[in-house]
């Protein structure tokens, strides 16, 4: 090859590949395929959402009619009605939601790191209580705090009842009908949602990063406070959330394990609703529970430290 051929081929210029565009057809397939959710979020989320707002502002009786008149007043009247179901409600929800982190994160822990071969029995063990129903699984919790329960004679015998019943809690020797029943019905019916979401988050670590932390010389306690715990934030609020939320709008755990006593803000909803039948104040009620819980969530989240939600 001569060398005038040479300096040919080095002067030509390269040629860089042509990007070709996606057709439309193309580009329209990942909006086709959210098409069907967001058509059922549209129908069974945001149109209810918008109908039982206009609810909430309407004035009248179910004979004559309700008639939309914007009167507000109503949701300042609910609220000053039923602040205690409302005050009850968080109360119960958040006391569930501890007792379901301390209870679910040793178990998720377990089942993480050192379950071993036996690591989808117990996650089937998790789940399994979905597999009857909701009213069934509370209302066995009747028969398991009955006044002549093992139970309750095994928390008399500990002293247990004595401490519950001077915060309030229980009444004497008795646990059904007071707030340790229901608070006991939330507790064992939401700990799924909270043991799952920290049993992935978890999973997820790497680890090597444990035993980095044992190269370096850290205890244990040292290692879970800075290693593991840290690393599990994101199962912590997602577990949390799916606790919290459902529970404080529960009101099948106050009405088949409380008394008129203990009735959560649920509870009124479902009556206004149902018996009632003033429809205005059930929907204020609804949306004010609303307002509160994403309040709290939006705080809490922010004061976590984390969005990486599970």
């Amino acid at each position: 090859m001569t060398t005038s051929t040479l300096q040919k081929e080095e002067a030509a210029p390269v040629e860089e590949p042509v990007l070709r565009k996606p057709s439309t057809r193309k580009r329209l397939v990942p909006y086709w395929l959210l098409l069907p959710g967001i058509i059922w979020l549209v129908v069974f989320f945001a149109l209810p959402l918008v109908y039982q707002a206009s609810t909430s502002v309407q004035t009248g009786s179910l004979e004559a009619g309700f008639q939309v008149t914007w009167h507000f007043q109503t949701y300042w009247d609910a609220f000053q009605e039923y602040w205690p179901q409302f005050v009850r409600s968080l109360l119960y929800a958040g006391t569930a939601t501890l007792l379901c982190l301390l209870l679910g994160y040793p178990l998720a822990y377990l089942i993480a790191f050192k379950a071993g071969r036996w690591r989808n029995l117990l996650l089937v063990l998790v789940i399994a209580p979905f597999f009857t129903s909701f009213l069934i699984r509370t209302l066995a919790w009747k028969t398991i705090l009955a006044d002549d329960s093992l139970v309750v004679d095994a928390l008399n015998a500990l002293h247990v009842l004595d401490v519950t019943s001077w915060i309030g809690w229980t009444e004497g020797d008795r646990v059904l009908a007071t707030p340790m029943a229901v608070v006991c019905g939330l507790t064992y019916n939401f700990l799924p949602f909270m043991i799952l979401p920290l049993y992935t988050s978890l999973e997820r670590i790497d680890g090597r990063l444990h035993e980095a932390a044992q190269d370096l010389y850290a205890s244990p306690a040292t290692t879970f406070r800075k290693v593991t715990f840290p690393l599990s934030m994101p199962g912590v609020v997602s577990g949390t959330l799916l606790t919290f939320i459902p529970a404080s709008g529960d009101y099948v755990n106050a009405e088949l394990l409380g008394s008129t006593d203990t009735k959560m803000v649920g509870n009124v909803i479902q009556s206004q609703f149902l018996r009632v039948l003033d429809y205005p104040t059930a929907a204020a009620l609804s949306f004010i529970l609303m307002a509160i819980v994403l309040i709290m969530v939006t705080v809490y989240i922010r004061r976590a430290g984390t969005e990486d939600l599970v």
